[in-house]
């Protein structure tokens, strides 16, 4: 079917109808999907990597020989540098990303970090370590804003929340290369002090080109392209991912996109106005975003800059053998997301992200104690690390998605790179500072009192989330946040602030559940804007999203096979790339509307239509 129609040209003021929204969103996962998901997540591994393997290294820096050496301060004030500059970068890029492009922009950021971290492996003294620090965040606070809101676009509803959970865990496979990077590296009978630590940032930069390459095969975001003026690309685009989606997998058809939305196209929208947007039109969203942001920003970087040297000053953990303890912490933070991610898409994400926050913050509370009272040894400290941040984790990962998920299209990147840079200043330069200066002190009380303060913004974190947040799994990027662009409907429902917001469409219509039924679309209340023809749901309760493309899938296959197990249903319709849980909840909702029944203990048919 056609896309795009249009009441104009191809130019500011143009308004075209597309469903490009729901083709992107309706399409099964693919061998294209893993090509996005490596393209543009890895580089959360090489942001590990820089991260982490600076905390590896900063006892070394600070011996003699070194070519640095810096005090053990210094290279903590680096890890602060470093996230400085990643906050300046979020920002600059971030708003470069929303007016020229997710795609030129990422291309930009990564090769800004390749440089960069070449030339930090050549640091010759202090001020130029931090410039290349400085400069190396600034290319990675960019990919932040330009590959999370690129991501989120292009990924189907249905499996955003556990992909953006596993793309941006990744960062802890960074951190574990870092540690077995460093226990080569760092091993004085292999390498000279001066050397070890440069060639480590050397392979950052070639793990750098490799994503390039495969970068490079990763298109624009059609949503970006429709809006902006470019429809017949994003047509053509969508034309080819499709294309090749079908060549990949075993589905024969695809379904029929569901709605389509109408949008006035503009070359450029103003950054004030992008700004009073976040901050005037959804106050509510916006404390939700930082204090999510800021909680999970000062628990990580107090700790993993402080990490080795902490392992030092309280247990004699020397510079060569501090990875040996950060590895097994590295994989339980991977775990975390790999494990609970699913759950974001299934039981929803205000009981996960609010579970996440406040269970990591009381479990921190009580490391506190008994760190306090020299319980722990080195490897019991990282034991009680590793179950903290398996939960921290995908709480700290949910703060990406969440604000990509909940402002309108042309602020998601500027979004995304504000509230990382607000809440990692708040949290990512004072954490860092303030735990150097904790651990230098050399007394466990003092520390024990950093460790409060970070379960205290943990649990703030998850309790804002529970009570201010929205639930928004499984939604349509455009069902949550109403572009901007959108023409064509009632009077916008009321804001947060009070003033119009077109985003909160939706925002009190009913679900479709499993007992609606077959074919029905509930009207929408008065109130609801009417901006788009997609089904809607509430973000304000968990998402049961529409299933009527999945239960006809199911209803098909049993009329044209028989009754079959559920199993072989699955297989039949090819459930493996509908998304976590999303069969299980066709086939209950095809059972509630009378369309399958039970024909064995686990055999299913269709029932019979008289």
């Amino acid at each position: 079917m056609s896309s795009i129609s249009a009441s104009g040209t191809d130019r500011d003021g143009s308004v075209v109808e597309t469903d490009i929204p729901a083709r992107l969103d309706r399409l099964p996962w693919s061998r294209w999907h893993w090509r996005i998901v490596f393209g543009l997540g890895a580089v959360w591994i090489l942001d590990g990597l820089e991260v982490n393997f600076l905390g590896m290294i900063s006892a070394r820096l600070s011996e003699k020989g070194s070519g640095l050496a810096l005090s053990s301060s210094q290279g903590i004030t680096a890890g602060a540098v470093y996230v400085a500059g990643a906050c300046t970068g979020a920002v600059l890029f971030g708003h470069l990303t929303d007016r020229y492009g997710r795609r030129r922009l990422f291309l930009i950021t990564l090769a800004l970090y390749l440089a960069a971290t070449v030339l930090t492996g050549a640091s010759f003294s202090v001020w130029w370590f931090y410039l290349m620090r400085f400069l190396t965040g600034a290319g990675i606070g960019g990919e932040y804003a330009a590959i999370n809101s690129a991501v989120d676009e292009l990924i189907p509803a249905r499996v955003r929340g556990t992909i953006d959970l596993v793309i941006n865990g990744s960062f802890w496979l960074g951190t574990v290369l870092a540690g077995a990077m460093a226990l080569l590296l760092l091993d004085n009978s292999l390498f000279a002090l001066n050397v070890g630590w440069r060639l480590g940032f050397a392979v950052g930069a070639l793990l750098g080109l490799g994503i390039l390459f495969i970068r490079r095969q990763v298109p624009e975001s059609p949503r970006w392209l429709v809006i902006h003026g470019h429809d017949e690309e994003a047509d053509r685009v969508v034309r080819a991912i499709e294309g090749d989606v079908l060549a990949s997998t075993d589905v024969k058809d695809l379904p029929e996109p569901e709605g389509t939305i109408r949008i006035e196209q503009r070359r450029a929208i103003s950054f004030f106005e992008i700004a009073r947007t976040i901050f005037a039109s959804y106050p509510r969203r916006t404390v939700v975003g930082l204090a999510l942001f800021a909680g999970q920003a000062f628990l990580y970087n107090a700790v993993v800059f402080a990490q080795a040297d902490l392992l030092k000053t309280f247990f004699n953990v020397g510079p060569d053998s501090a990875p040996l303890y950060i590895i097994p912490f590295a994989a339980g933070n991977f775990l975390g997301p790999i494990i609970l991610g699913r759950f974001f898409d299934t039981v929803g994400r205000k009981p996960m992200i609010a579970g996440t926050y406040i269970v990591s913050g009381v479990l921190l509370a009580v490391t506190a104690f008994l760190f306090k009272s020299h319980t722990f040894s080195a490897w019991g400290l990282t034991a009680a690390w590793c179950v903290i941040f398996f939960f921290a984790s995908a709480g700290a990962s949910s703060a990406y998605l969440t604000v990509s998920e909940i402002f309108p299209m042309e602020t998601r990147a500027l979004a995304i790179a504000l509230f990382y840079s607000v809440g990692t200043a708040l949290g990512g330069i004072t954490g860092p500072l303030l735990f150097a200066q904790l651990v230098q002190s050399g007394h466990v009380t003092d520390v024990f009192w950093g460790y409060l303060l970070g379960a205290t913004l943990m649990v703030l974190g998850g309790v804002i989330e529970a009570t201010l947040g929205l639930e928004v799994a499984q939604q349509r990027l455009e069902e949550i946040a109403k572009p901007l662009t959108a023409t064509e409907g009632e009077e916008p429902a009321p804001s947060e602030g009070g003033r119009p917001a077109p985003s909160e469409a939706g925002a009190s219509a009913p679900q479709r559940t499993a007992s609606a039924p077959r074919g029905r679309r509930r009207p929408r209340p008065s109130g609801t804007s009417g901006w788009s023809s997609f089904p809607v749901s509430s973000p304000r309760a968990p998402a049961v999203t529409y299933l009527e493309p999945e239960v006809a899938a199911i209803e098909r296959a049993l009329t044209t096979s028989g009754p079959q197990s559920r199993d072989q249903l699955a297989q039949m319709v090819g459930a493996r790339y509908w998304g976590p849980r999303r069969f299980a909840s066709a086939l209950a909702a095809a059972m509630a509307e009378g369309r399958v029944r039970r024909a064995g203990r686990n055999r299913f048919e269709r029932v019979s239509v008289s």
